[in-house]
């Protein structure tokens, strides 16, 4: 195969999905064609299995500023409309109570703090301050078998969507694919980028493509394409495999614990299966892993590409786990891996938020679990926090650790605007109608944004 496109989007996960139903439906750009190199849209990241299934808005993610979270919070909403308003029957997605829980006093202040005082409160007029009683009302077993002397605290909102990122990718290239001038190539591994007077050619093991502009979106290989190019040389990645624990029917929604500060990665929450509520999962644990895909060995020499083998990586790797808090952090993670001692050692964890839990109750997830590219300034020898943009000459690389699926639809807004630009034309973003389609639908009233039993439950939707 072969062929001249305006634009090519490498990636068919959420973020290059999102990207090509953003441009293929409210542009006029002639011509689009998406290439994805496993055999389904979605299969690796964005599959269900291997990521946190949350929505982040930035309401109990405490690691983040409110600047953070204002920034956050719109593109939640965007993704949030669109499942709205395309998702009525909850194949994509469930909606169900979700919290930050504060234990014991100092956690109960913090949480206090944030919500009167850093601005939480007036930012998400969903988001409320619940005492003992009422989580036991909305979530018993974390309250059963605590002791009714510790404080307790948390912040809880109706608002916890709960997503398959990997049916939402797929209902992106779906609706992109019935417009015309829009192709869609799966099974297609790019083999070569290489610029040219008028865009780039894309060599596959397939075929040729030709564009005008292009967009990597393939996570971990967007840095490894783009360093190819000349681009990105002072960055490189630190693979984080994500994995978690199994218990049969705990919780009925998310309960997330306060983050640990200075971490990039997730605190560790409980919360129940998209598609099957009787699932709870506890996670996720955080391995570095030499590799930019999980259980692919081929992708250790990508990671070597990335990595450069040079002094600034080394000597950013080493100062980055040098880290007082990092290494520590790091060495337990290993051991979560270790049969017997692995679910003994994560146990209280899982007790932090369901006090009850016994050892015999949870069990290693088989299967589950992705990689997570970190990303390391060799300049300054430290993590990056959040997702990595790198805009070359009518290119654009994207690198989404979380929330980058969480923000994927705000992302491709801005993408869409820097490609109008790279191809010169009287090409135009209807936004107007991409914020009818997504945002526009986002339930807004703190008083009818879910359903609930008298307990202040969700009802079950999935």
């Amino acid at each position: 195969m072969s062929g001249k496109y305006d634009l090519v989007i490498v990636g068919g996960g959420i973020s290059g999905a999102s990207l090509l139903y953003t441009t293929a439906k409210f542009t006029d750009i002639d011509s689009i064609a998406l290439i994805e190199k496993e055999s389904e849209i979605a299969a690796i990241n964005s599959h269900h299995t291997n990521n946190s299934q949350t929505l982040h808005f930035g309401d109990i993610e405490t690691n983040y500023t409110l600047d953070k979270a204002e920034e956050v919070k719109e593109g939640a909403e965007l993704l949030a409309g669109y499942l709205e308003n395309h998702d009525a029957d909850r194949e994509m997605h469930a909606k169900r109570s979700k919290m930050v829980l504060g234990v014991g006093d100092e956690e109960v202040a913090q949480l206090e703090r944030r919500y009167d005082d850093d601005g939480f409160g007036d930012l998400f007029p969903k988001l409320r301050p619940i005492d003992r009683e009422e989580i036991a009302e909305i979530e018993p077993a974390v309250v059963d078998g605590r002791d009714p002397d510790t404080e307790l605290l948390a912040l809880q909102t109706p608002d916890g969507y709960v997503v398959d990122y990997g049916e939402t990718a797929t209902s992106f290239v779906d609706d992109a694919a019935a417009e015309t001038g829009v192709d869609v190539y799966t099974g297609t591994t790019v083999t070569d980028v290489t610029p040219t007077l008028d865009g780039y050619t894309i060599e596959t093991d397939d075929g040729r493509f030709d564009c005008s502009a292009a967009v990597v979106a393939a996570g971990s290989h967007s840095l490894q394409m783009a360093k190819e190019l000349g681009y990105g040389q002072d960055k490189v990645l630190l693979p984080v495999a994500g994995s978690f624990f199994l218990a049969d029917d705990l919780l009925n929604g998310k309960v997330y614990t306060l983050q640990m500060k200075k971490l990039p990665f997730a605190a560790v929450h409980g919360d129940a299966d998209v598609h099957d509520a009787s699932i709870t999962r506890f996670g996720p644990t955080a391995k570095l892993v030499p590799a930019l895909e999980r259980g692919r060995l081929s992708t250790v020499t990508d990671f070597l590409d990335v990595f450069g083998l040079n002094a600034a990586a080394a000597l950013s790797y080493a100062n980055i786990l040098s880290d007082r808090v990092l290494l520590p952090y790091v060495l337990r993670n290993l051991v979560y891996d270790l049969p017997e001692v692995g679910p003994r050692q994560f146990l209280p964890h899982v007790q932090k938020v369901v006090p009850g839990v016994e050892l015999d109750d949870i069990e290693r997830a088989k299967g589950y679990g992705g990689v997570r590219p970190q990303i390391v300034d060799t300049s300054a020898k430290s993590l990056d926090m959040g997702e990595a943009k790198i805009v070359g000459d009518d290119i654009i690389f994207n690198i989404t650790p979380s929330p980058g699926a969480s923000t994927c639809l705000k992302n491709a807004m801005r993408d869409t605007r820097t490609l109008l630009d790279f191809l010169d034309a009287d090409y135009e973003f209807d936004e107007a109608a991409f914020r009818a389609d997504t945002i526009d639908n986002f339930p807004r009233d703190p008083d009818g944004s879910v359903d609930t039993d008298p307990a202040g439950i969700p009802a079950a939707d999935d």
